[in-house]
C-alpha cells in the first residue's frame, strides 16, 4: 500500500478526449485529487463522480485538479461524462497499469466469489507529486466532501510551513 509522504508513483494514460495525461503535467501548477473506482455508470461510481462535479469548482479555487481513473475505455468515459454531465476527468487505465502502481487491482469477495477488481481509493498529490492522504477502501457517500476538507486543511498546512519563525 502506498503511504501518506511519498514520492506518487509516475502515471501516463489517455483521458476521455483520448489525450495522454501524465503525473508531470500538474507538477508545480495543481494538486491532484486521483480517485480510482471500479466501473463507469454504476450506482457507486455515479454517486461519486456527480459529488465530485458538484464540488468541481471548489477544488478548482484550490488549485486542485479532480481526476478519475478506471480500467474502462475513453469511449466509455465520454458516455458516462455525457450521461450526468460530470465536470471531472477520466483516465483509461485499460491496461491497469496505474491499479496496479498505486495498489488498488485487489482481489474481492462477493457472494462467496473471488474476483479481482478496483478496490475504490483516493489519492490527494500535492504540487511537488508527493501523496499527502493514501484513502484506501473508500465508500462514495459524503466521500467528495471528506476529500475536499482535506484538500483544504493541506492549503493550510503548506501557508504555516512557508511562515518564517521569529
Amino acid at each position: 500500500m502506498l503511504e501518506n509522504n511519498q514520492p506518487a508513483p509516475m502515471f501516463r494514460s489517455r483521458n476521455q478526449d483520448n489525450q495522454l495525461v501524465s503525473l508531470s503535467d500538474y507538477a508545480g501548477e495543481k494538486n491532484i485529487v486521483l480517485y480510482f473506482y471500479p466501473k463507469d455508470d454504476t450506482p457507486g461510481c455515479t454517486i461519486e463522480a456527480n459529488d465530485f462535479t458538484r464540488l468541481a469548482d471548489e477544488f478548482a479555487e484550490l488549485d486542485t485538479a479532480v481526476v478519475g481513473v478506471s480500467k474502462d475505455t475513453c469511449e466509455c468515459h465520454v458516455e458516462f461524462i455525457k450521461k450526468y454531465d460530470l465536470k471531472v476527468e477520466l483516465l483509461a487505465d485499460t491496461k491497469g497499469e496505474m491499479c496496479e502502481n498505486y495498489d488498488v487491482w485487489r482481489e474481492k469477495e462477493k457472494n462467496g466469489v473471488k474476483s479481482m477488481g478496483i478496490l475504490r481509493s483516493t489519492f490527494i498529490i500535492d504540487k511537488e507529486g508527493t501523496i499527502k492522504e493514501a484513502m484506501y477502501g473508500v465508500s462514495p457517500e459524503g466521500h467528495a466532501e471528506e476529500v475536499l476538507e482535506k484538500v483544504k486543511n493541506l492549503g493550510r498546512v503548506e501557508e504555516t510551513e512557508e511562515e518564517p519563525s521569529e
